[in-house]
């Protein structure tokens, strides 16, 4: 005979929270839907189903404490230890079968548990945008167009055709249960069109096909934030498909495109843009207009800037839609040489070296 205590792998003063935690816990490990094929893990899930049903069991727990038995027929099924032979879950009185349900499909399986049809959240729609840098930067307002479900106006959203009377539903014929086969498991589970009750309210209405909802053409202004990024996503509360038989819309997810910039790059909540500047404005320093979100701004070079200088400058960048805090805005200086074309320039650059002399490459000598 097994140690119902060892199978489950509590001691024997373990409390009913306890055992019931265990016997999830190896359920899960040992479901034969999760381990097809596996003899194993079938003979352990018997093991542990007929353990869990003593030990759960006050009385049949202290018969168990006492004798090491509970009798010829204690077994799940009735079966004798020698015939064990499964279970039989079709009853719906069965504590084990709602424990195995709730292990592995949770609060799902309680609620529908609850006779008659739920109120349920719409689903989430996902809309696709595609924003210029700018926009994207800025933040924009804009209209889109989708299609969602919005209730029946037909039926007011009840899925039901108006002034009809109830009837038995075609799926369970009236039971509010289907019988379905797991392994060598067979349980009734509540029937999923009825919601267990075992009858429709009424005949499903023509409009909507007992849905409660009709697919509409919608026109939504949205919002889109300044500081979105590419690939970044947008959610709109409730702008989502209508829920059915009174529950609460979904939302509206908008994922964001952003098209690169022809000048502007973007690292984070920083700007960044590589400023051309002239030898006499690097040489001699400059104050120069830089392009910037908000128009341009003016930046002062100083004399004798080297070609790869990075200036910061602050609050200049894009705004975090988290933070609320603006980035900086990186200039990278790039001195571009004047066409060498003109013989003229030529002559004045070598007359402007001879008079300055120096050697930018002295450092790197060996």
């Amino acid at each position: 005979m097994n140690d119902y205590y060892k199978t489950l792998g509590v001691g024997k003063k373990a409390s009913l929270a306890e055992i019931k935690k265990a016997y999830r816990k190896l359920a899960r490990k040992y479901h034969p839907d999760l381990n097809p094929g596996d003899k194993a893990s079938e003979k352990n899930f018997k093991d542990i189903t007929e353990a869990y049903e003593v030990l759960k069991d006050s009385q049949k727990r202290s018969q168990y404490d006492t004798f090491g038995s509970f009798g010829p027929n204690f077994r799940a099924g009735g079966k004798n230890p020698s015939g064990f032979e499964g279970f039989d879950f079709t009853t719906t009185g069965s504590s084990s079968f709602n424990d195995i349900m709730e292990t592995f499909f949770g609060g799902a399986y309680g609620r529908a548990k609850n006779k008659g049809r739920r109120p349920e959240r719409g689903e989430d729609l996902h809309y696709s945008i595609n924003l210029s840098f700018l926009d994207a930067a800025n933040g924009i307002e804009t209209p889109i167009q989708i299609v969602r479900k919005e209730a029946c106006g037909t039926c007011k959203g009840k899925g039901i055709e108006q002034n009809s009377n109830r009837v038995t539903c075609p799926v369970c014929n009236g039971s509010g249960r289907v019988q379905q086969q797991s392994g060598f498991m067979k349980f009734a589970s509540p029937c999923s069109n009825c919601g267990g009750a075992g009858y429709l309210p009424g005949n499903a209405c023509p409009a909507c096909d007992g849905d409660g909802r009709t697919d509409m053409v919608t026109k939504i202004r949205t919002r889109i934030p300044a500081g979105v990024d590419d690939n970044s996503k947008v959610r709109i509360p409730q702008k989502g498909n209508a829920g059915k038989y009174g529950g609460p819309p979904g939302d509206l997810v908008i994922s964001i495109n952003v098209s690169p910039h022809k000048f502007f790059k973007r690292n984070g909540a920083n700007l960044e843009i590589l400023l051309p500047v002239t030898y006499l404005e690097a040489a001699m320093g400059a104050k120069i207009e830089v392009p910037s979100l908000e128009g341009t701004t003016v930046l002062k070079i100083p004399p004798g800037t080297a070609s790869g200088l990075k200036m910061r400058l602050k609050g200049k960048g894009i705004l975090n839609p988290k933070s609320k805090t603006k980035g900086d805005m990186v200039v990278e200086i790039k001195i571009v040489p004047p066409p060498t074309t003109d013989i003229e320039v030529r002559r004045l650059l070598q007359k402007i070296e001879s008079k300055a002399p120096y050697n930018p490459r002295q450092e790197m000598e060996l």
